[in-house]
């Protein structure tokens, strides 16, 4: 990336100690490595994880997935309109088609996202071939680039290995919330030996273990560095949240005047302060918060 092209990032992305007494008391220091300073439209993993699929299409219209309030569709949107290329979302659900759009959708419209709605039971079927070919076609995106779900594929996992790099001797523990997995597998791949991965899951269902191996595996061949899964904290699932959260949240902006986005960042800074309670952590232990988000203007959450 050059200083003219509109998606140059700001990169390494700032390295910041908190003073958090929920830690301190227990002997471990919690660091945030704050990628939603990357870019300002592209924020933290998203960047990450959309500029090598970019790359690949080489100009191409770019399709994507996700649901209503999906952040990977806002940075495919913005991506789409900072470089002039077409873009088309497929969103889950069909009975959204005919209500006013929300916020989140409504900016990717505005950025020139094209939206497809489609049903639940279909868009669940996406990964099997055929009836990948026949939302390409209802979309009007036979020839596209397909982004997959969350942006997480072998491209985006290859990108997140700078984020490891990046960290590389700065702490024990580098923790970063999940959706798609992507993220993670690139950050353990990119992390020095002694270092380990914890993703936080904002989903519920347990699969992600094998998600992230399977992404792994088409990325480098095998399951790569030391990482693992904490599986407690998704609050219901995805795009839920409850009053404690939203508590724990309010609360650490007015600690550390850090801005806390409720849908992934919130479940991961609750999930260590957590950790740290119960003594998850050693005594000594630098732990590492990769905050890939932040709040999304007019969102609920």
């Amino acid at each position: 990336m050059t200083s003219a092209d509109p998606l140059a990032p700001a990169l390494p992305s700032p390295l910041t100690e908190m003073r958090d007494h929920r830690f301190s008391r227990h002997g471990v220091r919690l660091l945030l490595k704050r990628d939603d300073l990357i870019h300002p439209e592209l924020i933290g993993n998203k960047w990450r994880k959309l500029v090598p699929n970019i790359e690949a299409a080489r100009g191409r219209t770019l399709v994507t997935f996700g649901g209503a309030y999906s952040n990977h569709l806002r940075a495919t949107a913005a991506a789409g309109r900072l470089l002039g290329l077409p873009t088309i979302g497929v969103v889950r659900g069909d009975e959204l088609a005919g209500r006013p759009l929300n916020p989140s959708l409504a900016g990717c419209a505005a950025d020139g996202m094209r939206l497809h709605f489609t049903d639940r039971a279909t868009y669940r079927r996406k990964g099997d071939p055929e009836t990948l070919a026949a939302l390409l076609d209802a979309a009007g995106a036979k020839d596209a680039y397909v982004v997959p779900e969350g942006g997480s594929n072998a491209e985006a996992v290859r990108g997140c290995v700078a984020l490891g790099e990046e960290l590389a001797g700065r702490a024990e523990v580098v923790a970063v919330a999940c959706g798609t997995g992507g993220t993670l597998a690139g950050l353990a791949a990119g992390l020095a030996p002694g270092q380990r991965a914890l993703g936080v899951p904002v989903l519920r269902g347990g699969f992600l273990e094998a998600e992230v191996r399977t992404l792994q595996e088409r990325a480098f061949g095998a399951r790569t560095g030391d990482w693992s899964l904490e599986e407690r904290f998704h609050f219901g699932g995805y795009a839920r949240t409850t009053p404690e959260l939203d508590a724990f949240a309010a609360n650490f902006e007015d600690r550390h005047g850090v801005p806390v986005e409720r849908l992934y960042v919130a479940k991961l800074l609750y999930a260590l302060t957590t950790l740290a309670e119960e003594g998850a952590f050693p005594r000594g232990t630098a732990v590492a918060a990769v905050i890939t988000g932040r709040p999304f203007p007019d969102s609920t959450f």
